[in-house]
């Protein structure tokens, strides 16, 4: 098999350097498509620093990272909102290892794992303009919902129950 899931801590240098992949992904998205520029690296990196993300860490959550033939390649985190509900959050595959089934197998793992810690249904919310995350959500049985929180950048919100 190629691909690998396994837990990390998420200050980890492996986290960190994911975090940093993601966050320039994302916020060069929105950047780009919003405001015509991409990410201002200072910002980019007082973002990353100010989050330790201690909710993604057991007993409540968990951070999940993909490697691909053992090379760090995405990660998502879960954390639980309370006792049945856990949300899927950050989930990222390198852009070049889209497609081979890494995001699917991460978020299998992760549906897996908020299984125990007591879940019972997962939720996550989007952007508009993460539309191969949309798609890939409804093939995976996510259901689109009304919000569940109001994230400035959240703009789908979807659900799914962990049987």
């Amino acid at each position: 098999m190629t691909w690998t899931i396994t837990s990390e801590p998420p200050d980890s240098p492996v986290a960190t350097a994911l975090w940093r992949a993601y966050y320039t992904e994302v916020s060069d998205r929105y950047y780009l498509l919003h405001q015509g520029h991409r990410t201002d690296p200072a910002e980019l990196e007082r973002e990353i620093a100010a989050h330790t993300f201690p909710e993604l860490q057991p007993p409540k959550g968990s951070l999940l990272v993909a490697r691909h033939v053992g090379e760090p390649a995405g990660s998502a985190g879960i954390r639980m909102l309370d006792t049945n509900t856990a949300e899927l959050t950050r989930v990222f595959i390198h852009e070049p290892l889209r497609g081979k089934g890494g995001a699917r197998l991460l978020i299998r793992t992760a549906e897996n794992t908020a299984r125990t810690f007591g879940a019972t249904r997962i939720i996550l919310d989007t952007r508009h303009d993460l539309r191969e995350a949309r798609a890939l959500y409804t093939r995976l049985g996510y259901k689109e919902t009304p919000p569940h929180n109001n994230d400035v950048y959240a703009e789908h919100w979807f659900s799914k129950p962990l049987h």
